[in-house]
């Protein structure tokens, strides 16, 4: 879906006091840039695919936008409408409690690519990627909410980040010699959305489940990358 910026502009109205009409120049200018590291999945992605990944968004948080729009209460609903019909419900409450949930424009220093939602697409915490509009071309505030894209076709209504954890490599070609034992060094990714990974367990046949180490993350909603240093026998 290709929106060119030159007459773009994100509307915000509805139950608000100062409807707004900001061009992507003035989400870059009037409000602090916010980066933030995360990761993002797409709920169709399967055990082991490649619809998921990292990277640090840059935007605003949509609490600040909602602010200057002067809600008329802090309850409601926002509907958030895209330029290729789909659309996504999120409350109120929640997109002023949680200064995560941002206004995207940048991916790693670099405005969106079309692909991604250029020019702007949501972030919502602990979510898969339906329920994050790309392509946003407005937020309508209201008293009731309204079934998302997704959800009225029967998928999941709260689409929850589910944990997982994935074999991503098993480095036959970098065997560590310790003690007379030959180890394999064994590594992937761990994500449960904004939750967090606490441990990994790798468990060889039916063999006893052991401890995986981890290596910090680059942030509280992104994946672990975890490697585990198999005993060969």
């Amino acid at each position: 879906m290709a929106v060119a910026e030159d007459g773009w502009k994100l509307q915000v109205f509805g139950q608000v006091n100062n409807p707004l009409e900001l061009t992507l120049d003035d989400l870059r200018t009037k409000y602090e840039p916010v980066d933030q590291f995360i990761t993002l999945s797409c709920i169709s992605n399967p055990l082991g695919g490649d619809l998921i990944s990292t990277q640090r968004w840059t935007g605003v948080p949509l609490k600040h936008v909602l602010e200057d729009a002067g809600l008329r209460g802090r309850t409601g609903f926002i509907d958030i409408r895209s330029a290729d019909g789909f659309h996504e419900t999120l409350d109120v409450a929640t997109a002023l409690r949680d200064e995560r949930i941002m206004l995207a424009y940048a991916w790693d220093g670099l405005p969106l690519t079309v692909d991604h939602g250029f020019p702007l697409r949501i972030y919502i915490p602990d979510l898969y990627g339906m329920k994050q509009p790309k392509w946003i071309l407005s937020l309508e505030i209201t008293d009731q909410p309204r079934e998302g894209y997704w959800v009225a076709r029967g998928w999941d209504e709260v689409a929850r980040v589910r944990a997982t954890s994935v074999i991503d490599t098993v480095a036959t070609e970098n065997l560590i010699q310790e003690n007379g034992r030959t180890l394999v060094p064994v590594g992937g990714i761990a994500y449960a959305g904004a939750r967090g990974i606490s441990k990994v367990e790798v468990q060889v046949d039916d063999g006893e489940w052991q401890e995986a180490r981890l290596r910090a993350p680059i942030s509280g909603t992104t994946w672990v990358i975890w490697r585990f240093d198999w005993p060969f026998e």
